[in-house]
């Protein structure tokens, strides 16, 4: 653990690390996880024939779910058929649309009234859809936070899968961060820290006793925001059991998206909840430099972001290169480069020396302004 010390600027927030694999890494129900193997890309899967991301059946699963089963009719009528003007966004794993319901009773009502909700439709081109959309069922089903999107019922009809959730008006923390134009306004500095604290809050707490899971899949599109740009995170396809009794990590096939996986789980495939706290100073370094962990618009030397920040964000009076211009003097300087330091902690190429979620919430809470 030695060799976790001498970054500079590291001593003024540097909490007590835990002992390897100690924060967030015990589980339930998952000695099932058994190794997968495929090559790393940005949601590519390998075969078909992977165990299901947890070891429950998909019975199980649908039975201790606290959400409402829909009827495939039932979210046609909340969606209006699932028409365009609905659709409030497309991924490769289907499409998002915009339905109505009863706040009280969620039955589809007339578009205006009610309550809004997001409807997602899965595209079922393959066993893996089926997969991620059960995790996001077992997991969502259960867990409940306020920096988790609220999980309100699923569909599983035939071959129909979709999915219910709470409507997040302010759409993904990307949009915010990395939308130009003269018209848009670049995401306050304040705002950027509220995201987060209470992106990191969600994170600790997936890894924390009660829930014991590893997110997987920690990226800026993933974190949806509500009106008052409270910060949620969203889709557990990728979602995993973290390991259970003396294991340290689990194996599992290499998935996520490129530019925000751990070193040593694009190595290995072991996955511990360390795999995450890296995910985290990925976004965090993003919040820091408004800029997107991979682009190769960037000049050469500059399209990894990790990679051509890490020097500055090591050095205190060079962190000023690396922070978004257009934030102009909305920050504190000294405070700004404890959140650099807290990214290069997190972002160690040693999963050991980086801290636990629940201490970068700590040090998160206290940069923020008294006043708050």
């Amino acid at each position: 653990m030695g060799n976790c010390a001498g970054v500079e600027g590291n001593a003024e927030i540097n909490p007590s690390f835990s002992a390897p694999n100690s924060s967030g890494t015990g589980s339930k129900n998952s000695s099932k996880n058994a190794t997968d193997s495929s090559t790393f890309g940005t949601k590519t899967y390998g075969s078909s024939s992977s165990v299901p991301p947890t070891p429950r059946t998909e019975t199980e699963i649908l039975e201790s779910s606290n959400v409402r089963k829909f009827t495939f009719s039932e979210l046609k009528g909340s969606t209006r058929n699932f028409r365009p003007d609905s659709l409030l966004g497309e991924g490769g794993f289907g499409s998002v649309f915009k339905g109505w319901m009863d706040e009280r009773t969620l039955s589809p009502v007339k578009p205006g009234t009610g309550m809004i909700v997001a409807v997602k439709k899965l595209k079922l081109d393959s066993f893996q859809g089926h997969r991620e959309w059960l995790a996001e069922v077992n997991y969502l089903g259960q867990l409940s936070h306020p920096n988790l999107v609220k999980l309100i019922g699923y569909c599983l009809e035939d071959e129909q899968r979709l999915l219910v959730y709470e409507y997040m008006p302010r759409g993904s923390l990307e949009h915010h961060l990395f939308r130009r134009g003269s018209h848009f306004q670049p995401l306050p500095w304040n705002l950027r820290m509220k995201v987060a604290l209470e992106a990191a809050r969600g994170l600790a707490f997936l890894h924390g006793d009660q829930a014991k899971v590893i997110y997987r899949d920690f990226k800026t599109s993933n974190i949806l925001l509500d009106s008052e740009y409270n910060a949620k995170l969203a889709d557990f396809g990728l979602a995993k059991d973290g390991p259970t009794g003396d294991k340290s990590h689990v194996s599992t096939r290499v998935m996520g998206t490129q530019g925000y996986a751990a070193p040593e789980y694009l190595a290995t495939g072991h996955l511990t909840a360390k795999s995450d706290v890296y995910s985290y100073g990925v976004v965090l370094l993003e919040l820091l430099s408004g800029q997107r962990a991979l682009d190769k618009n960037r000049p050469p030397g500059q399209h990894n972001l990790v990679e051509w920040a890490r020097p500055y964000i090591n050095n205190k009076r060079r962190v000023i290169h690396v922070l978004d211009s257009r934030l102009g003097s909305q920050y504190s300087l000294p405070v700004a480069q404890k959140v650099a330091a807290l990214a290069l902690q997190c972002l160690s190429m040693d999963a050991r020396c980086r801290p636990g979620m629940d201490q970068v919430v700590t040090v998160l809470e206290g940069l923020r302004p008294r006043a708050q």
